[in-house]
């Protein structure tokens, strides 16, 4: 059976459920098709789920320093299947509350299943052919599975699988070192495994300057993480309950009892038969499309972690924003207008915001620099968390704010002061003369501004 509609969106993640809101509302009837959860990521095994974990390992961490505060809570015990229990309640109201959104929304109808292109206005979703003048695709990504010799002869976990675990490891070996990794390490160290991170490369989190991947390092190992970098060669073998994992060529085996591999994500794009419908990929699989988030067919759009445009949450929603605001309001807006930002979320956390410090350099612009350790920030003095330190990078000549990094207590807020500045094209005087609430971490960003000196 031939179904007809206005609109066809594939994958419910960020993007595909509000942008059939705005369809639906100008009198659109849209299909949303979704082979597996509605959701998507970040609803189910991204950042609601972790988030709420790393909660739980950060108030388990605060308990465990209560003398350092004036109070004693005993012996700090964590029960897992409580903390899974609460981290699925979160999850499933979240998923629920999409699922019930799409559900009433008039003119919106969801189909189970996998689709696949048949022809360039044509799906095929189990035994339904969906037809569509305009299609988007929300496709969302998965883990990478990086070949590893002996790796398919252990068991593995994933980004997604490792949320299943309602019991504590007795030695979680990680493979990988950016963003995911680090913050399952330190929330299962936390919860009281034994971890260690091993990292082919020669540093963590390989994207940031060197000296916040110092930075981050030295937290890490003080949470009592073992670290592990310049696994160039890393090999798995069983043994009896877990395995041995060798991180070079002659270097001494690590014996662990659950590993994790969290090394990167791909796009979903490989089983839709994107070529039936002219929308071609890259040699990674991300979806091609042009600064409004076309694709290569002129009536198909890719929005979120298929298109390669960005990895997060926050990029896929303003994915859809750009998509919504190019079809329906008139509104031109761009992929290359936003500015990078995104968070890694250890505690403390990163918060990021533009060019890092390496990139302004090698962009050959004269620079300014300013940086201030949390050591001396106020708010977290008192707070009792000052590890980190927050920086910024400014171009000398035009005073435009270029990028800054705040890693420390409230970083993942505080950056959205700069990147608001950012946002607007205002010069950094905007933000060093704008007077700030004290007690808050906050107030030292103007501080820090006023007190830049020309980068070497």
């Amino acid at each position: 059976m031939t179904r007809r509609f206005d609109a066809i969106v594939v994958g419910a993640g960020q993007a595909g459920p509000p942008l059939a809101g705005r369809l639906t509302a100008a009198g659109q009837r849209v299909a949303v098709v979704e082979r597996k959860l509605i959701g998507g990521t970040c609803v189910n095994t991204g950042c609601i789920p972790t988030k709420t974990l790393v909660a739980s390992a950060h108030a388990a961490q605060l308990a465990r320093r209560g003398g350092d505060y004036g109070f004693g809570a005993g012996t700090v015990t964590v029960d897992m299947a409580k903390v899974k229990a609460r981290k699925d309640h979160i999850m499933l109201a979240d998923r629920q509350g999409v699922e019930d959104w799409l559900a009433g929304m008039d003119g919106c109808t969801v189909i189970r299943g996998h689709a696949r292109f048949e022809d360039p206005h044509t799906l095929r979703v189990g035994d339904d052919t969906l037809q569509a003048d305009r299609i988007f695709l929300n496709l969302g990504g998965r883990a990478v599975i990086p070949d590893i010799p002996g790796l398919s002869d252990v068991e593995y976990l994933t980004n997604a699988s490792i949320l299943e675990l309602d019991t504590l490891p007795e030695h979680l070996v990680i493979v990988g070192g950016s963003y995911i990794a680090l913050e399952f390490a330190q929330m299962y160290r936390r919860f009281g495994a034994r971890v260690t991170v091993v990292e082919k490369g020669p540093r963590l989190a390989s994207r940031e300057d060197e000296d916040i991947s110092a930075a981050i390092r030295t937290i890490l190992e003080g949470d009592g993480i073992d670290i592990v970098v310049g696994a160039d060669d890393i090999r798995v073998a069983k043994r009896g309950n877990g395995f041995d994992l060798t991180p070079r060529d002659g270097g001494a085996p690590i014996a662990g009892s659950h590993l994790l591999v969290a090394v990167g994500r791909r796009p979903n794009t490989d089983d839709l038969g994107l070529e039936h419908a002219g929308v071609h990929t890259d040699e990674r699989g991300y979806i091609t499309v042009d600064d409004q988030l076309r694709t290569t067919a002129e009536h198909i759009w890719a929005m979120g972690d298929c298109n390669g445009k960005g990895a997060f949450t926050h990029t896929s929603y303003n994915d859809f924003e750009i998509v919504a605001a190019n079809l329906l309001d008139g509104d031109p807006r761009r992929v290359s207008d936003r500015i990078t930002t995104y968070a890694l979320y250890i505690d403390p956390p990163l918060g990021r915001a533009g060019m890092t410090v390496e990139q302004a350099r090698a962009s050959g612009r004269r620079t300014l620099i300013g940086q201030r350790p949390m050591t001396r920030v106020g708010r977290a003095v008192e707070k009792g968390e000052t590890q980190g330190f927050m920086k910024v990078v400014v171009d000398a000549d035009t005073d435009e704010i270029l990028g800054a990094a705040i890693l420390g207590v409230g970083g993942d807020e505080c950056i959205h002061a700069i990147l608001d500045v950012m946002s607007a094209k205002a010069p950094y005087t905007t933000l060093s003369r704008t007077m700030h609430i004290h007690p808050t971490v906050s107030e030292l960003i103007p501080t820090m501004l006023q007190e830049m000196s020309p980068l070497h």
